[in-house]
C-alpha cells in the first residue's frame, strides 16, 4: 500500500469518465491525479479507442506510462509510442458472427478498426461516427477484411443499443465479445476480451494486483474492469447496468466526478 493513498493503481476511462465532452481533463481533475501519483499511485487510462484515437490525448496529459486501449486489445507504452501486447479479431469467426446477427435484426450499418500503431477506423455506408474523430469511408465490403482488426462496430437502423446489444449476444455470443462502449458504439471484439483482461495485463508489467486498484468508467464496457477492481467507480451520468454493480457513483465527468473520489481517499 502506497503512503497517503490506499491503492497503487487507479485505472480510469476516457470518454464520459475522465474526459469531460469537449475532450478535456479538468485542471482540478489533473491535479488531484498528480497527487495521487505523487502519494505513490500510477495512473492507467483504460479506453475502448484503439491506439490512433487515444493517442493525442495521452500526449496532450503529458501522459508517460501504459495504456490499455481498444477495448482491452492494446496495451500501449505512451512515453515510448510503442505498442507491447494487441489481440486481433478472428476475421472468419467475425464473419460468421456478422451473418447470425443479420438473420436475427436485418442488415447493420459496419465501421471496423484496423490493427495496429496507425490502425484506421473504417467506416461503411450508412454507419453515424461520434464525434469528430478521423475515418476512411469504404464501400466494398471486402475492404472491411483485407487487414487484420481490432474490433468491428455495428449499428441499426431501429433497434436500440441495449436491444442491438441484447439480439448480438443471443445471435453470436459463442463467437464474439459485444460490448457496448457508448451511445451508438456496439462493439463485436475477439471471443473473451474486456478491459478487465488488458488491464490485468498491464498491472502485471507494472507489479500491481487488483487488490490495489481503484477503477472508474460509466458504460457497460466498464463492468469487467469494475469488477476487476477492488474499489469501483461508477459516473453520475453511467449507464445503469454500471451503476449496479459499481460500489460507488460519484459525481458526472463534467462536474470532476474522479477528483471528488481522489480527493477524499487523499484524505
Amino acid at each position: 500500500m502506497t503512503t497517503g493513498f490506499p491503492y497503487r493503481l487507479i485505472a480510469t476511462d476516457l470518454d464520459g469518465t475522465l474526459l469531460r465532452s469537449d475532450e478535456s481533463v479538468s485542471m482540478r481533475t489533473r491535479e488531484a491525479l498528480a497527487a495521487a501519483t505523487a502519494a505513490g499511485a500510477a495512473h492507467i487510462v483504460v479506453t475502448g479507442r484503439a491506439v490512433p484515437w487515444t493517442r493525442h490525448i495521452l500526449d496532450d496529459l503529458g501522459y508517460q506510462g501504459l495504456a490499455v486501449c481498444g477495448q482491452g486489445a492494446q496495451v500501449y507504452h505512451a512515453g515510448e509510442h510503442r505498442l507491447l501486447t494487441s489481440v486481433t479479431l478472428d476475421r472468419q469467426l467475425a464473419g460468421v458472427a456478422l451473418a447470425k446477427i443479420e438473420a436475427e435484426v436485418g442488415p447493420l450499418y459496419l465501421a471496423a478498426s484496423r490493427d495496429g500503431l496507425d490502425g484506421e477506423v473504417l467506416v461503411g455506408p450508412g454507419y453515424a461516427l461520434t464525434g469528430a474523430l478521423p475515418a476512411t469511408p469504404f464501400g466494398d465490403a471486402a475492404d472491411l477484411w483485407s487487414a487484420p482488426l481490432n474490433k468491428i462496430y455495428i449499428q441499426h437502423p431501429s433497434l436500440s443499443d441495449d436491444q442491438l446489444v441484447e439480439a448480438a449476444r443471443r445471435a453470436a455470443g459463442g463467437f464474439v465479445t459485444v460490448a457496448l462502449a457508448g451511445a451508438g458504439i456496439v462493439e463485436l471484439l475477439p471471443l473473451g476480451l474486456s478491459k478487465a483482461t488488458g488491464l490485468s495485463l498491464a498491472a502485471r508489467r507494472l507489479g500491481v494486483k487488483a487488490a490495489n486498484t481503484v477503477a472508474f468508467g460509466d458504460m457497460p464496457n466498464d463492468v469487467p474492469m469494475l469488477g476487476w477492481a477492488a474499489w469501483g467507480v461508477a459516473m453520475a451520468n453511467a449507464h445503469d447496468e454500471l451503476k449496479a454493480v459499481a460500489d460507488e457513483v460519484t459525481a458526472s465527468n463534467e462536474e470532476d466526478g474522479i477528483a471528488l473520489v481522489l480527493e477524499r481517499l487523499l484524505g
